[in-house]
């Protein structure tokens, strides 16, 4: 029988095999799933046993999940892993996605707006991709809609990782240790870009986030939350605050595009948001709701880093309807955005509420070692601002 630490070292995320000094896929599902009969790996989580409610209302507690992506082999999962990691995939081969993903920081950077290969800032903040695999709607501007279309962007935009198809392609052709990696995920002799945007969706459908104090709370356990955050939670959830209705449980978002009106900084230009890409007026300066899951790690808040603190972000909403439009701009403001009037104890109290999402229990592994052999990429801001979190006794 192995010991338990044996079985640890045989869980998802370990790519490195001692005895040969080669690296080896995992053959082990992610935490939060489990493998079926056909050697896929399926989501795996409480919640599957509720009815889902998806774009019908705000739901209760106990509302199942919208459709997600699931079905993948640990070994494309694993592969694609280590393809996240790894600067190879950038034109100047040091920034990887998770340059502007790191798990450390909820899969954001921690930036007002990202920076790619440039060194320079790009036009928007990078997105948290836990539970990705919920979402219908993907970037800012929820222009795309499935990972393998979102992914084309970041890849082979001159001011993101800067690379082209063929580079790419070359690059992982060339490498011994990638071509029987990409072998042994998909069976071919030879990696293809459509073999590595699908391990890269593989992976990030894998960043499962259902396992917060909230979540206990939702699923019958009284305690797990404190009289405050409870609090926070009804507030939340009120006819007066509105929240629940675009950032709906148990994912958070509605995945609607919505027009808040919020300022930019530092004198920035607005931001037309879905307008650019949609040609819709009243999508003008209108952005994809986002997940408040694992939103204590994701600061600064919004589309261009607008808000540096989840205390600054809700007392936004309370500022009244339409008060940081700029002048001459006839903004197609979301019908929830009113003037809720939240006091100062209701708005710290949000703020608890929102802690009580974070749960990083499932974690990939960051790889010691990649395939490339270069170093793996990781965020270089800050870690997220401590100003985000509040304390407030009970």
């Amino acid at each position: 029988m192995r010991s338990s630490i044996s079985c640890v070292i045989a869980s998802f995320g370990l790519a490195f095999s001692a005895l040969s000094g080669a690296l080896e896929l995992s053959a082990h599902c992610p935490p939060a799933m489990r493998v079926d009969d056909s050697g896929h790996c399926k989501l795996h989580s409480r919640y599957q046993s509720y009815a889902s409610l998806y774009d019908k209302g705000v739901g209760g507690l106990k509302t199942g999940l919208p459709p997600w992506r699931d079905g993948f082999t640990a070994q494309q999962i694993d592969l694609g892993r280590l393809l996240f990691f790894d600067p190879l995939l950038s034109s100047n081969q040091k920034v990887s996605c998770s340059s502007c993903h790191d798990p450390a920081l909820g899969f954001s950077d921690g930036r007002r707006k990202s920076v790619g290969v440039t060194g320079k800032p790009i036009a928007r903040s990078a997105p948290s991709l836990w539970n990705v695999t919920f979402m219908r709607r993907l970037l800012w501007d929820g222009s795309k809609h499935t990972l393998e279309e979102q992914m084309l962007g970041p890849l082979y935009s001159p001011v993101e990782m800067g690379t082209t198809p063929e580079m790419l392609l070359r690059r992982l052709q060339s490498s011994e240790a990638y071509t029987a990696l990409f072998n042994e995920a998909f069976g071919r002799p030879s990696p293809t870009l459509e073999d590595l945007y699908s391990a890269l969706a593989a992976f990030q459908s894998s960043l499962i986030s259902l396992n917060s104090r909230y979540d206990l709370y939702a699923h019958g356990v009284a305690g797990a939350l404190s009289a405050r955050e409870i609090d926070g939670l009804n507030v939340f959830r009120s006819f007066v605050a509105r929240c629940a209705e675009c950032h709906t449980p148990p994912t958070f978002s509605n995945q609607q595009i919505a027009v808040l009106g919020v300022p930019e900084r530092d004198g920035d230009p607005l931001d037309i948001g879905a307008q650019a890409t949609t040609g819709d007026a009243s999508q003008r300066a209108g952005f994809r709701v986002p997940s408040l899951r694992n939103s204590a790690l994701t600061a600064p808040y919004m589309h261009g880093g607008n808000f540096d603190t989840l205390r600054e972000t809700v007392a936004f909403y309370t500022g009244g309807r339409g008060h940081a439009v700029p002048e001459g701009e006839d903004l197609k403001l979301h019908w929830h955005i009113w003037t809720p009037e939240l006091t100062d104890r209701e708005l710290d109290d949000l703020v608890l509420f929102l802690n009580a999402l974070t749960d990083q229990s499932f974690l990939p592994d960051i790889p010691d070692e990649l395939p490339s052999g270069l170093p793996p990429g990781r965020a270089i801001a800050p870690q997220a601002r401590a100003q985000s979190r509040i304390v407030v006794g009970d």
